[in-house]
Formats: C-alpha cells, structure tokens, sequence
C-alpha cells in the first residue's frame, strides 16, 4: 500500500504495522559507481561465501606484540583518535599482495598507524624515526 508519493520517491506500508519504506520511482535501484546493487563487487578481501578451505578452530597463545597492537588499538578508540570503521576500511584498502603477506594483527597496526597519519596525529617523520628508534634497540634491519 503507498502510503506517500511525491514524483520522486514513494513511501510504502510494510506489513501490520506502519513502518514506511522509501523506493526511487525512476530505474532499478544503482549503487554509488552506478552499477545494479545486484551485481556484488567483491574486494580482494571479501571471501565471504567462497571456497576457502576448513577453518582452524583452536586457540592459541597471542605474541607479546600481538596484545600490544589490540590493547594499542583499544586505547587510541577510548581517547577518540580512531574508530572501527576506520580500520576496516584501511585495512581493506591494503593491496591484495600486502593483505595475504600479513597476518591479522599485521593488517591492525598497519592500519591503525594509516588512521593516526591520516587524522594527523602522527606525521610520516614522527613515524619513521620512532621504527628507526625501536629498530635499533631491538637490533633489527629497519
């Protein structure tokens, strides 16, 4: 049943109750690049529903950095400096090669430091010399 129309959308009734739905009167409906919503655009990460393998379902013990990055990642949210949607789309934003290299936690801080650059809460040179920094006291090649 319409419940409204103005030449350009419609609002209907969805079942018993009075719970308005708005529908474009011109075309089928088209997501933002204008193609048919039908038409899923998957990105290299999105293996939702594809063949993939078993999943390993047992624990494991977290590295030392590991618990870092996450409580990192906790304490930038809680002060505001990065949100969740954020992360996702930085980290979907990884080219394919550098996603399938690194391992979850990888991915995080890769893009929690992206976040931070982007925001301006780092700069690029903050950032290479605190790596610079850790690199020599841990005793690593940069």
């Amino acid at each position: 049943m319409i419940l409204a129309e103005n030449g350009k959308w419609r609002v209907y009734r969805c079942g018993k109750r009075l719970k308005p739905s708005l529908t474009r009167l011109a075309g089928p409906p088209v997501a933002g690049n204008n193609r048919p919503m039908r038409e899923p655009i998957r990105g290299h990460h999105d293996i939702g529903g594809l063949l993939a393998g078993p999943v390993e379902k047992t624990e494991h013990d977290y590295a030392f950095w590991e618990k870092r990055v996450d409580a990192l990642n906790v304490l930038l949210a809680a002060k505001g400096h990065l949100r969740v949607d954020e992360m996702r789309k930085n980290i979907e934003a990884l080219p394919p090669d550098a996603y399938d290299r690194m391992t979850y936690y990888e991915r995080w801080i890769s893009a929690i430091a992206n976040t931070l650059l982007q925001r301006g809460v780092l700069t690029a040179d903050e950032l290479g010399r605190k790596m610079e920094e850790i690199a020599r006291r841990e005793g690593v090649a940069p």
